[in-house]
């Protein structure tokens, strides 16, 4: 495995969805928008060098890939990949419509497993150092009411497709030990996230009313840990 090599300047990519884009629900305007306090926004001025930040809203880890790899022409030194709350969710509008048919995730699971290995191997064969990001948790109760839109028949038919409720956790619980396994699996560096919000008695005052995007306080949870992560490993990353 690559190591950061000691230089004054780097080219840093953040690949993701819209966590990483920097969506969150303004309460205020009743809609989602993009807040200049993100992770991103958060960390860019303390590193040394170029943050370019391509993450997407609604992206999954396959549009993730195609994206990604139209900006690697210029050999960035680092890419951050944060992907799996888009790929392990379903079109719960199909769902509460027929809740009896079958109904697949955005990104069936095995195929992330095997994609994310796969992004790995071409970032690190072209000499470019991947490094993973755990899932935030989410809030199962809230974001069944968020996809149920109020509307107790809606939740009715998707709670009879789902079984439970808590269903919701466990399911993205899933991809998310699949990216700490990878990591595991091809050594690949791991910046824990999710470990950071459980470590508080209730992480969901860091989520916003739709269960699964982080406030702006999650966001700075996430750079906080990120920051620790550099300073503990890699200190030549940031600014004096």
């Amino acid at each position: 495995m690559a190591n950061v090599a000691l230089q004054n300047y780097y080219d840093i990519v953040i690949t993701g969805d819209s966590i990483s884009k920097g969506v969150v629900y303004s309460e205020e305007k009743n809609k989602y928008v993009i807040s200049d306090v993100n992770y991103v926004n958060l960390l860019k001025d303390n590193i040394k060098g170029t943050v370019r930040n391509i993450a997407k809203f609604g992206n999954t880890l396959l549009k993730g890939i195609d994206t990604l790899k139209r900006y690697l022409s210029d050999k960035p030194d680092i890419v951050v990949i944060e992907f799996g709350g888009n790929d392990c969710d379903f079109d719960w509008e199909e769902i509460a419509k027929n809740p009896h048919a079958e109904h697949r995730p955005k990104t069936d699971f095995y195929i992330f497993k095997e994609k994310l290995k796969e992004l790995i191997k071409f970032l690190e064969d072209a000499n470019i150092i991947p490094v993973l990001m755990t899932l935030p948790p989410l809030d199962a109760d809230r974001y069944f009411k968020w996809i149920s839109k109020n509307s107790e028949e809606r939740g009715e038919n998707i709670l009879k497709w789902l079984g439970s409720v808590t269903k919701i956790y466990w399911w993205q619980e899933k991809y998310n030990s699949a990216i700490l396994s990878i990591a595991e699996e091809t050594k690949t560096r791991l910046i824990d996230i999710r470990s950071a919000f459980l470590d508080y008695p209730d992480f969901r005052q860091f989520i916003c009313t739709d269960g699964i995007h982080p406030n702006e306080r999650g966001h700075k949870i996430i750079a906080h840990k990120i920051y620790e992560y550099l300073q503990k490993n890699y200190t030549h990353l940031l600014k004096e």
